[in-house]
This record gives structure tokens, C-alpha cells and sequence, in this order.
């Protein structure tokens, strides 16, 4: 009886298994299909908003070279750059739903590639011959490393995929490991604003951005995926949890862009731009790993791989933005911060400049005779002493006159 029943079962259990063998190749080729959409997406919105920068940087050099008198914002140039740059940050957007957020976060390296490209292209940056293999060549070789790290990173990203509904964001919130990973990142962070306080180190204002930006990507993801299973027929936007994600991306994202403008203000663009890539990369990585499992089983080689994709990128950006001309302020008088008790030039955003009007000025570095005379500075006149006369009284102080020579 049992040797009649087993061919029957065998039978029965053949189909299920097939079935099943040929279910997940399917799903591994749509995860895929996301992963390359998602990837396509980040590059294309990264391309688009660097061409709009661009855009509004020629807009601004044409306006400061000519003698047009509309503002900036009257120029159809800059209107032009500005919608590039609203289409390019929906497609970022968008790719945060399709692809896993640790493959999306690095692609932010192909912004710089073609920044510093079409800086040499379109606006016409020029650089001294002698200079050429200093910075050329190193921006060539950072642009190269770039890219090859790029193409790892888009080969061997994370591949998983889950939908991004209202119940799955929920567990992920409460889970152990993301709060454990938020305790740690508020203790940072308070640690980091006590040393902000002190000094104002690009290191300091620069790992604020980069936490406050991990935070903000992963209620990115969480957003844009609950809206794209929203438009696929399941409404995710009644939950409580999308409100809850879209006020900390925004919030996030208004406290990030704060920090980035003082830094802006303080340091150098290119330090800015290599550094915080770095950092923010990183901090993001980590989040979503944290938050998503994005690395949930992915074998060792494809993360070893994925790591050696992401330092060869922050090599090829550190290439390309170490060697960018640092501009020099034009400061015709002196900084008077070293002198006890008188103001700085730039304390509290006042200048501090000489009277023209005044007879006496402070601080002239140079006497040229063939400079106007608004920028000539003046001196104190010279009253002589007439021994000969009565009535005449001495000044209560003597002025000697000194050759130019001295």
C-alpha cells in the first residue's frame, strides 16, 4: 500500500517544487530591474542638477560681466537652470523608491564628475599651462576613479527589496537595532554640538550635516516608496507614519541645509565637497543598513566589492576637488584684529573701512601717485613753525615731514 501511494506523492510534489525553483529567478531578475531603474535614475538626476548649477553659475558670470541691470532672477538662463534642477531632484527622489538607499547614497559622486567637467567645458575655467599636470591630470585620474568606483558600486550594490508599505516602515522604526543605532547617533550629535559651541571646526560642522543628512535620506526612501505603492493601487498616504517621515524629512533637510550654509561661509567649496561626501556617504550607508537591512544576505564578496567601489570613489572625489583654485578676497586696508581693543574688519559682518572724508586714515597699505585720489591716503597737515612773528603761537604738537624714500 505504501509502494502504491509514493510514486503518487512524488508526482504531486514534483510540480511545487518546479513552481518554486522557477519563482525566485524571476524575483532576482525584478529586484535587479529595480536596482538598474533606481541607479539610472540617481545618475540622471545628479547629471541634470549639475548642468542646472552650472547653468545658474554662467547666468550669474554674464550678469556680473556685462552692464545689464536685471537681477538674477529675471534671466531666462536662470529660470532654465532652475527648472534642470527641480527635475533633477525628482529623479533622485524618485530613485530612492526603486533601488536599495545604501546603492543610491554613493551615486552622489557622479554630480562631482560632471561638475568639474562641465566647469572646464561650459563655463570656461582656465588654468595656467605650467599647472596642467597638477591639476589636470589629477582631476582626469580622479574623474577615472570615480567612475570605475561607480560602476562597482551600481554592480555589486545591496539587492534587497521589500515594499515600502505603512506596516513595514512601522516594524522597521521599532526595531531593536535602529534604536540602539538612534540612541548612539543623538549622543553623537549632542557631543558634536557641545564642540561646535567651542570651535567651529569644518570636521565638527561637517559630521553634523552628515547625521542630520542620514536621517533625512531614510524618510526619503520612506516617503517616495510609500507614495510609488500608493500610485500602484495600494494607498499608503492615510497612515500616520508617512506624516511622520515627511515632517522629519523636512525638518532634517531645513537643519542640514543651515549647517551647509555656514560652512559655506567659513571654509572652502572644495574642502566641502570632498569631505562631506565622504562623511555623508558613510553616515548614510550605515543608516540604511541599520534601518533597511539593505545587507541582509548579501554574501562577503559582494560587500567587500561594494566597499572597495565606495573608497575609490571618495578617492576620485577627494582628486577632483583638492586641486580647485582657492579665490582670494581683495582687502585694500588692513585687518585690524591684532591691534588690543579696535574692531575687526569682518567682526559681526561690519567693515571696517576709513573715513574718506576725514583728514586722517588708518591702515594704507600703499601711497601710489598714479592711484585715484578717492584711494590715496590722507595726512595730516602740516603747520611751520614761523620763529620770526610775536603773535603767532606754536602748535601744541609738532608734525615732521618724511621723504618717500623713508
Amino acid at each position: 500500500m505504501e509502494g502504491g501511494n509514493s510514486p503518487n506523492l512524488q508526482l504531486q510534489q514534483l510540480p511545487l517544487a518546479t513552481a518554486a525553483v522557477s519563482v525566485q529567478p524571476h524575483t532576482d531578475s525584478f529586484s535587479y530591474k529595480e536596482n538598474l531603474i533606481g541607479a539610472l535614475l540617481a545618475i540622471f538626476g545628479h547629471l541634470v542638477s549639475s548642468i542646472a548649477l552650472n547653468l545658474q553659475k554662467y547666468s550669474h558670470i554674464r550678469l556680473a560681466g556685462s552692464k545689464d541691470p536685471r537681477a538674477y532672477f529675471k534671466t531666462k538662463t536662470w529660470w532654465c537652470g532652475f527648472l534642470l534642477l527641480v527635475l533633477g531632484e525628482l529623479g533622485v527622489f524618485s530613485s530612492y523608491a526603486f533601488a536599495p538607499l545604501s546603492l543610491i547614497v554613493p551615486l552622489s559622486a557622479v554630480s562631482v564628475i560632471a561638475s568639474a567637467i562641465i566647469g572646464i567645458i561650459f563655463i570656461k575655467e582656465k588654468w595656467k599651462p605650467k599647472e596642467f599636470l597638477r591639476r589636470y591630470v589629477l582631476s582626469f585620474v580622479g574623474c577615472g576613479l570615480a567612475v570605475v568606483g561607480t560602476y562597482l558600486l551600481v554592480t555589486f550594490g545591496p539587492n534587497s527589496h521589500e515594499k515600502m508599505t505603512a506596516e513595514n516602515i512601522t516594524r522597521h522604526l521599532v526595531s531593536w537595532p535602529f534604536l540602539l543605532y538612534m540612541l548612539v547617533e543623538i549622543i553623537v550629535f549632542c557631543l558634536l554640538l557641545y564642540f561646535y559651541k567651542e570651535k567651529n571646526y569644518i570636521v565638527v560642522i561637517l559630521l553634523l550635516v552628515a547625521l542630520l543628512g542620514s536621517m533625512t535620506v531614510v524618510t526619503v526612501k520612506a516617503v517616495a516608496g510609500m507614495i510609488v505603492v500608493s500610485i500602484q493601487g495600494t494607498l499608503q498616504l492615510d497612515s500616520p507614519i508617512f506624516y511622520i517621515m515627511l515632517v522629519c524629512m523636512i525638518a532634517t533637510a531645513i537643519y542640514q541645509a543651515t549647517f551647509l550654509a555656514q560652512a559655506s561661509q567659513l571654509y572652502d567649496s572644495a574642502q566641502i565637497a570632498s569631505v562631506g561626501y565622504i562623511l555623508s556617504t558613510a553616515a548614510a550607508i550605515s543608516a540604511g543598513a541599520t534601518f533597511y537591512l539593505d545587507f541582509t544576505g548579501e554574501d562577503v564578496l559582494h560587500i567587500c566589492m561594494f566597499a572597495l567601489g565606495c573608497l575609490i570613489a571618495f578617492l576620485g572625489v577627494f582628486l577632483i576637488t583638492r586641486n580647485r583654485k582657492k579665490p582670494v578676497p581683495f582687502e585694500p586696508y588692513i585687518s585690524m584684529d591684532a591691534m588690543p581693543g579696535m574692531q575687526n574688519m569682518h567682526d559681526k559682518g561690519i567693515a571696517v573701512q576709513p573715513d574718506l572724508k576725514a583728514s586722517f586714515s588708518y591702515g594704507a597699505l600703499e601711497n601710489n601717485d598714479t592711484m585715484p585720489e578717492i584711494y590715496t591716503p590722507a595726512t595730516l597737515p602740516i603747520v611751520q613753525e614761523q620763529h620770526g612773528s610775536k603773535g603767532v603761537s606754536a602748535p601744541p604738537y609738532r608734525v615732521l615731514e618724511h621723504s618717500k624714500k623713508e
